[in-house]
């Protein structure tokens, strides 16, 4: 079966606020999403392809509420907090933060860490701190793995290196695995890559030699799926299919010039070009 993630980031933001959301109005974003690609994804099996879409909190609740009976779209945050509730302890005292359980109540069945946007507010955060350590990421990220799989979630966990990295990936994303799955349930897991160096304007996108070579690394390492979190597109999703190795891809953007942004029918058309290339 092939995972197929959609992160829609802060794409509710208006043009006019420096945002790309040209879809609808703020107070039904997230449930016009679902309503525009629902019907769409039916048309693929269930043993084919599962349809995650990642929104953000505050859009979960009209997202989950505008899902028909029996939807292939399934809800997911855009991570967790590192500790949770439990009956007799902690009620809820978390504040500003997004705690699994919270997730799960408001519909989701999933989560994602460990994104490179998150690692570097969390590499931030340290360094604010005088802390230099990839191994803190790592180990805060763990414990949010460990709380969203307790909490019954699924996990798209991200690894990737960057351009200062890269020389040595084979260490940077063998510990981002090892810490990072570290006493998790890994039946949860599903690996996403996202080649650091190589996403962004202007950048040179990783080829196929490359992905696959880490594809494998990760498969040998972990014995997960694993699916490319570098952008899959029209334009790569046939190469991202003749990988064997890879099992699926995050989709963030769909429109990379002009009116850059999220547009239903073009995931769709994304998700079309890639499971025929599968077949």
């Amino acid at each position: 079966m092939k995972h197929l993630y959609l992160n829609l980031k802060r794409f509710d933001i208006p043009p006019e606020a420096g945002g790309v959301n040209r879809l609808a109005p703020m107070a039904g974003w997230g449930a016009q999403i679902v309503r525009a690609t629902e019907e769409g994804l039916r048309a693929y099996g269930r043993e084919e392809a599962e349809f995650v879409q990642f929104l953000p909190e505050a859009h979960l609740l009209a997202a989950a509420a505008a899902r028909g009976e029996d939807s292939p779209v399934k809800l997911g945050s855009q991570g967790v907090y590192r500790e949770d509730t439990a009956p007799g302890g902690n009620f809820g005292a978390f504040t500003t933060n997004r705690p699994a359980n919270a997730v799960r109540a408001m519909g989701c069945t999933a989560t994602l860490i460990g994104h490179c946007e998150e690692r570097r507010d969390k590499a931030g955060i340290l360094a604010e701190a005088g802390v230099s350590d990839a191994g803190a990421v790592n180990r805060l990220l763990n414990q949010e793995i460990r709380m969203a799989c307790a909490a019954g979630l699924d996990v798209l966990y991200c690894i990737g290196e960057t351009a200062e990295e890269q020389p040595r990936w084979e260490e940077v994303l063998g510990a981002q695995l090892e810490t990072g799955l570290q006493g998790a349930d890994s039946s949860r897991i599903v690996i996403g890559y996202e080649p650091v160096w190589s996403i962004g304007p202007g950048k040179t996108p990783a080829g196929k030699d490359y992905i696959q070579k880490i594809a494998r690394f990760v498969k040998e390492r972990t014995g997960l799926d694993v699916v490319y979190g570098g952008g899959l597109k029209a334009d790569n999703a046939p190469m991202l299919a003749s990988i064997p190795e890879i099992d699926g891809g995050l989709i963030a953007l769909t429109r990379f010039t002009g009116e850059i942004g999220f547009y239903p029918e073009e995931y769709l058309e994304i998700i079309r070009l890639y499971l025929e290339a599968c077949r």
